[in-house]
């Protein structure tokens, strides 16, 4: 590989370095840093992020701190309040101490060369980004401390789903939740003693929310994608030798994250340094790597949806409203007083309230409430994604072991693979032990429920060297069948379908190779789809071929591609129309009513984000009386009331030539900039890309979940396929670009290769890396 043209350079002074630095910048945007000890790796590190995506990692931080009003307005004043909410408060020394022995020098390094490269934006003002020019503020200079007290960033399990119950049983009642979403394994719904959900309000997450989701700056684009909290997951596999062409292990993953996120999310970046060599992807503000390879193993990760949340209701001293009932005495709140800076306003004084358990987001004097939340997130050595500075480093799997058991948040699947030949699969995360309770419900904060300490990692499933060959994740419930019943993990897992279509296709394989893998993460085959569709078949249907519409989708292979006319269909007549009329019969058959509108409100109202086909399935395969005392007529009658009109539906949406339509058409990517709507001084183009049709649904490998109006919500934009061992036969994509500057080729360059499912050469060798070179810095210490 050569480069098109000789790369240019620049050279600049870096406080704080010990020797000469060197990053060189491939053609895809990838920076090489090459240090001469670890230390000034990750220094360089911390320079180049915010030389390469400064706004995005300075909002990241505003937003974590609690300081959006500073520069944005007395609007996010309350979100700054909530995010405060949820900071870690603890002790430093001791969560430092919780990640690894050096943890705290590597970030405090990465931290000055952050510092470094925002005081060379305050000494020349043409090196800011577009975004501070254009709204008029300037970056803030980081402590180290920021990075690891920012928790609301991570994923987070399992509160949402605890409130979804709570609140469908307080309206509905227990049968009605058993149609909105499958707990697996399954366990018998018990209220925990001394909770009444009547008294959980609707809004009870509102300041959670605020908290953990992204501020909105513009009235929703309706040609946006939808959905206020996106489904989150990954897939990950590794492949033994004996399954692949080369005989060395494969490693896959694709975390699964907001697909319109414009600059992307992760951030592909090398470090080299003398007994350090790790490359691969994370997130920008933060130092190290998360999934990658260091020349001697290789790392993934899924989300194991571990229940890392608790939701506390209190009883309310009539007499004093902060203070709680907590075994048999009535027991203060902690109140922190703080301000809020805001721009064009004035500071706000705002209180912060704890109870023992954690943050109170929401207080109701009149019924004598309030609720807390408890996150094992808050716990020292929990910042999401820092505990990988040590697994990063490991050589061989009992030093990846001794770094999992380190690991907090986001929980997680790891997968790996080495130079030796191995591969293994460890879960990590700091487990809550649930002594007395299951976890799936909010209960009561008296002391009746507490948490008795975390699993020890030694409790939590995986493997190593499988005789099957292969390892896969892919969210879904995977604790082993033996797993003791009364650990609780979780019972809310995502659906299983992409993790059976990686095992079916893992399966055939005897000569795979890593454009395999990469094909594999961009596969459109549904599984609920195909198994929808044989259900269909069976139906005693007296002329399928008099039912328009259903020949094309009886001739359909179940792939979700682009350009495919049945996929479009299938996926609009399943989620608008079929998906429909089964819980609307499902929950008359518990109501005994016919008017059920609120009742599916409530459960159906986040199905297209979770695309979801657990319940729809076992009521198409295995209804038993849930369909009314003839479930074979009602299939067949549904089927021929709703493909009709979900032909109509297609019809308005891209027109009635038929043999015109494709389900990238309706489907297609978008993404556009946080600040698009406040940044009227720059052009459209370079603050939206997109749209682009796009294969797939929430069901599929390749993970392209939608909201309501079908764009791509989430999905994966960062892939690895990684040839462990032939390391630079490796390959990767991290769209829209690895650049966050509005101005670089590399802001939006690999987005159309991205969609088409392709993947560019994630570089290893030194020689490889120089022949592909476009910019190469060249950094010196400063001199007094």
């Amino acid at each position: 590989m050569t480069s098109q043209t000789e790369p240019s350079q620049e050279s600049l002074s870096l406080p704080g370095l010990t020797a000469p630095a060197e990053i060189i910048v491939d053609q895809w945007g990838v920076p090489h840093i090459y240090a001469t000890n670890t230390y000034d790796a990750f220094r360089v590190q911390g320079f180049n992020a915010a030389r390469d995506r400064l706004w995005q990692i300075d909002f990241w931080r505003r937003r974590g701190l609690g300081r959006l009003s500073s520069v944005f307005g007395p609007e996010y004043a309350e979100r700054d309040r909530a995010a405060r909410l949820f900071l870690y408060r603890g002790d430093m020394h001791t969560d430092w101490l919780s990640y690894g022995s050096d943890t705290k020098r590597a970030t405090t390094a990465f931290v000055e060369g952050i510092n470094a490269f925002i005081q060379m934006t305050r000494d020349d003002a043409s090196l800011l980004p577009t975004e501070f020019k254009e709204l008029g503020y300037a970056p803030e200079c980081w402590e180290p401390s920021d990075v690891s007290r920012i928790r609301s960033h991570g994923l987070f399990y399992n509160v949402r789903e605890k409130v979804s119950r709570a609140l469908t049983i307080r309206d509905h009642g227990q049968d009605i939740e058993e149609l909105r979403r499958r707990r697996e394994p399954f366990n018998e719904l018990t209220i925990p003693e001394g909770l009444d959900v009547a008294l959980i309000p609707d809004d009870v997450l509102a300041v959670y929310d605020l908290a953990t989701t992204p501020p909105p700056f513009t009235t929703p684009d309706p040609g946006a994608a939808q959905g206020k909290v996106l489904p989150e997951g990954s897939n990950n596999w590794v492949v033994t030798g004996s399954r692949t062409a080369t005989g060395r292990p494969l490693l896959a993953n694709d975390p699964h994250r907001a697909a319109a996120a414009l600059p992307g999310l992760r951030y592909l970046a090398h470090l080299n340094a003398p007994g350090f060599d790790v490359i691969g992807g994370g997130e920008p503000g933060l130092p190290g790597i998360s999934i990658g390879h260091n020349g001697r193993i290789a790392f993934g990760l899924t989300i194991f949806a571990i229940d890392q949340e608790e939701l506390y209701i209190y009883k309310l001293n009539p007499e004093n409203p902060r203070e709680y009932r907590y075994q048999n005495r009535w027991e203060p709140m902690q109140v922190v007083r703080e301000t809020v800076e805001v721009k064009g306003g004035d500071d706000v004084e705002i209180e912060l309230v704890f109870t023992r358990h954690g943050p109170v987001i929401h207080v109701d004097e009149t019924a004598g409430t309030a609720f807390a939340v408890r996150a094992a997130w808050l716990e020292p050595g929990m910042a999401p994604y820092l505990g990988s500075m040590d697994y990063m480093r490991a050589h061989d799997w009992d030093e990846f072991l001794g770094a999992m058991n380190r690991w907090g948040a986001p929980p997680e699947n790891q997968v790996y693979a080495d130079t030796d030949g191995n591969i293994g699969w460890k879960t990590g995360g700091l487990t809550p032990i649930r002594s007395n309770w299951d976890g799936t419900l909010p209960v009561p904060g008296d002391g009746r429920y507490e948490w008795a300490g975390f699993c020890d990692m030694d409790q939590l499933p995986g493997d190593f060297n499988p005789e099957q060959g292969w390892i896969a994740t892919a969210n879904e419930m995977n604790l082993p069948e033996n797993f003791p019943k009364d650990r609780h993990i979780t019972y809310d897992w995502y659906a299983p379908y992409r993790r059976h279509r990686i095992d079916e296709v893992l399966s055939t394989m005897s000569n795979a190779t890593v454009e395999d893998m990469v094909e594999l993460q961009s596969d459109y085959l549904s599984i609920p789809a195909r198994r929808i569709l044989n259900a269909v078949r069976a139906l005693p249907l007296p002329d399928p071929d008099a039912v328009d519409g259903l020949r094309l989708l009886l001739d359909w292979n179940n792939v979700l591609d682009a350009d495919s006319a049945a996929a479009a269909l299938f996926e609009v007549w399943y989620r608008r129309h079929l998906r429909p009329a089964l819980l609307a019969r499902a929950v008359s058959h518990v109501t005994k009513s016919d008017d059920n509108a609120h009742v599916l409100k409530r459960i159906a109202n986040k199905e297209d984000l979770l695309a979801d086909a657990r319940i729809d399935l076992e009521l198409i395969e295995a209804p038993g009386d849930r369909l009314g005392p003839d479930p074979t007529g009602f299939l067949m009658d549904t089927l021929s009331n709703t493909l009709p009109n979900a032909l109509a539906e297609v019809e308005s949406l891209l027109g009635v030539e038929r043999a015109s339509w494709t389900w990238g058409r309706l489907h297609p990517a978008r993404a556009a900039h946080p600040l698009k709507a406040l940044l009227g001084g720059v052009d459209e183009e370079k603050l939206v890309v997109g749209p682009l049709p796009r294969g797939g649904s929430g069901d599929t490998v390749g993970n392209t979940a939608y909201g309501p109006n079908f764009v791509q919500s989430a999905g994966s934009t960062f892939r690895v396929a990684i040839d462990v061992g032939n390391w630079d036969a490796s390959l990767a994509m991290n769209a829209p670009g690895q650049s966050g500057n509005l101005e670089s080729p590399h802001y939006q360059d690999l987005f159309e290769s991205w969609a088409r499912g392709e993947a560019f050469p994630l570089l290893y060798t030194r020689s490889s890396i120089e022949a592909a070179a476009e910019h190469i810095i060249h950094l010196s210490p400063t001199t007094d």
